[in-house]
């Protein structure tokens, strides 16, 4: 009785049959692998509980998806490949959550295949990788404390090529300007400078001497933006 519950319509000799237990390990190994991943990604990273919890069962989503197409494994990737999609085409992801997708849909495709040996070896050696690499800040850069954008705005009657040229060297090592912005009707300038201090206690000083220039107009400093973690 059990068998004829979950025997498929299209099951034949030539077909391998899953039996109901074997389902439901390969799922259950799938779940507590997601749950691995997921608790090695919010290991000193923020994501939200809706990104977590999909971590968490896309591993057990892919391996049953392997499990149906019943060992046609191109056609068990390249539906699998649809829910690694799904997250990024309204809302852009990291470059880590993006890694963590694809290690979860890996964990999935393994355990989908049978190997669940592999699948939690995988698993237990790229979340290790990953708490080691999060412990030491891999690819941080050691300047990042130093490395600031600035955004200055100045009355339109000055020249912004070369307001600041007499300042920005006695306390930065680099310097661009990357954006000009006309605010106020055209009668401010906005700018936007990517610096590297020199030390961190010139921040300050940096401050104070652009306010005598700008008329004490607004000043903004914050943690350089990059596109680098972006999509």
């Amino acid at each position: 009785m059990l068998n004829s519950i979950f025997s498929g319509i299209f099951d034949s000799s030539a077909a391998a049959v899953i039996s109901p237990g074997t389902f439901l390990l390969c799922v259950a190994v799938s779940l507590a692998l997601g749950l691995l991943l997921a608790a090695a990604y919010m290991y000193r990273s923020r994501g939200t509980k809706s990104f977590v919890s999909t971590v968490a069962m896309l591993p057990a989503v892919v391996c049953v998806v392997i499990m149906m197409v019943n060992g046609n494994i191109g056609a068990g990737v390249a539906v699998a490949g649809v829910f690694g999609l799904v997250r990024f085409r309204s809302v852009p992801g990291t470059a880590k959550e993006i890694g963590i997708i694809f290690l979860a849909m890996g964990a999935g495709l393994i355990a989908g295949m049978g190997y669940l040996g592999y699948a939690a070896l995988f698993t237990v050696i790229m979340c290790a990788v990953l708490l080691v690499y999060n412990r030491l800040d891999f690819g941080t850069k050691k300047a990042a404390a130093r490395c600031k954008t600035l955004r200055v705005t100045i009355p339109e009657d000055l020249d912004y090529t070369e307001v600041f040229e007499d300042v920005f060297p006695q306390y930065t090592s680099d310097c661009e300007l990357t954006q000009v912005k006309t605010t106020n009707m055209g009668s401010l300038f906005r700018l936007t400078y990517d610096i590297t201090l020199r030390s961190a206690a010139a921040e300050k000083a940096l401050i104070d001497q652009l306010r005598c220039r700008n008329g004490n107009l607004e000043i903004t400093v914050s943690r350089q933006e990059t596109i680098s973690n972006e999509l």
